[in-house]
């Protein structure tokens, strides 16, 4: 480890633009897309702020821990899949969740209503061609001013990567599965 000397002047200059809704991107192989999004929302929640969660491919009645503690705050997320989709009975199934899914995101993000709308694991429905990706820009394009937009996923289209004002990338170095050290409630879920 190479030890440095902290900061004594800001690394940077106070931006002059003016304020809006942004689009921000968790993509990557790491860890922490998810919980970076939840963290956003919390932190928005917290300042009175309505914020509504997508999450794609978990389905309605999920209960980690996640979903258990936004139901105490009063913080809505919705499912909107059936699962994995190597759990899947029925691919065709799943895509049309999708896009049924979609059409309530859709919804909520150009209503205005929200002053942010999670995507959570929407760039699998995109990947796999569930979702048309013409439709997901066109909303980040349209979305009224004051809406900030998160979505989360492996895989982020670059098309989607262009259009957003902040993006971070989740890389891996190593994994507890890795190791053979199986999911663990209130870390994984």
């Amino acid at each position: 480890m190479q030890i440095e000397a902290p900061p004594t002047e800001k690394g940077y200059h106070k931006p002059t633009g003016e304020r809006r809704g942004l689009t921000i991107v968790h993509t990557g192989d790491g860890k922490g897309k998810s919980t970076a999004a939840f963290g956003l929302a919390l932190r928005a929640h917290g300042r009175g702020k309505a914020v509504k969660i997508f999450q794609f491919m978990k389905v309605p009645s999920a209960r980690f821990g996640e979903h258990r503690m936004f139901e105490q705050i009063g913080l809505p997320m919705e499912g909107l899949g059936d699962g994995f989709s190597w759990k899947s009975q029925d691919l065709e199934h799943s895509a049309q969740l999708a896009r049924d899914g979609w059409e309530k995101a859709r919804t909520a993000i150009l209503s205005g209503d929200y002053f942010m709308v999670v995507l959570d694991e929407i760039t699998y429905p995109l990947i796999y061609g569930w979702l048309p990706l013409e439709g997901v820009l066109d909303t980040l394009r349209q979305r009224p001013q004051d809406v900030h937009v998160v979505l989360t996923g492996r895989r982020c289209p670059p098309e989607i990567i262009e259009l957003a004002d902040t993006v971070t990338e989740m890389k891996l170095i190593k994994h507890a599965f890795q190791a053979g050290i199986p999911a663990q409630r209130g870390i994984e879920d």
